[in-house]
């Protein structure tokens, strides 16, 4: 699957796009201006609880967080 089929993944499922993410994450602390302070299974278990997503899609959005993927990757 591609990051970006991920991307739409998540959004039809939770209403939410990765700008809405990184302003989430921003406000639980997992990042400060824009850098992540949070490991993946903090991510992970937030994105679980909160929003029912499967491991794969909350790492999709920890690597969006951690920079290493964004909007325009494959």
């Amino acid at each position: 699957m591609s990051f970006q089929s991920y991307l739409k993944n998540i959004q039809a499922k939770t209403g939410k796009g990765p700008a809405d993410f990184r302003a989430m994450a921003e406000e639980k602390g997992f990042t400060q201006d824009g850098s992540l302070k949070a490991k993946a299974g903090d991510i992970v278990k937030w994105l679980q609880t909160d929003f029912d997503l499967g491991h794969g899609h909350a790492m999709a959005i920890f690597a969006l967080l951690k920079g290493v993927k964004d909007e325009n990757s494959d």
